[in-house]
């Protein structure tokens, strides 16, 4: 049955068994999991760090960054957690999910080739107008993404 909201639950350990609904997030492990909200009863892994997925909490209500597309699932679902409701994305061609996937690496490689130079050459920490640059920088990614994607 296809889910259209979730809560969440803290835990150290992921449960054998986890219900549907519920979105389940180690802190200690930096991950999450839950299963596919179409309905398909996949479990869906989001590791939790600055490359991957990010959560949220607003009082009683989660919210996960970015959207979770199933693409190696049978289903190939596609949605996003606001605000402990799940939003739908329209379906998206293979074309689509591997040019995602193109942008998806081209972030990682540059945040671990920045991460990697800053060790290898130790630098102040960044000024505040160096990192809203960067924020700008990600945010203009990310609203041409969505332009394409056409949300």
């Amino acid at each position: 049955m296809k889910t259209n909201s979730v809560v969440y639950q803290f835990v150290d350990f992921i449960p054998e068994r986890i219900e549907s609904g519920v979105l389940y997030i180690s802190q200690r492990y930096g991950t999450a999991m839950h299963k596919c909200c179409c309905g398909c009863g996949e479990e869906v892994v989001t590791p939790l760090n600055p490359t991957d997925w990010s959560f949220r909490i607003e009082g009683d209500l989660v919210t996960l960054h970015p959207s979770i597309g199933n693409w190696s699932f049978s289903c190939k679902s596609h949605y996003w957690i606001r605000k402990g409701k799940v939003i739908w994305a329209s379906h998206m061609s293979m074309q689509q999910i591997q040019h995602s996937r193109s942008i998806d690496h081209s972030v990682k490689q540059a945040y671990f080739e920045k991460l990697n130079s800053q060790k290898s050459h130790p630098v102040k920490p960044a000024s505040p107008t160096y990192r809203n640059k960067q924020d700008e920088f990600f945010q203009s990614m990310w609203a041409n993404f969505k332009r394409w994607l056409g949300i």
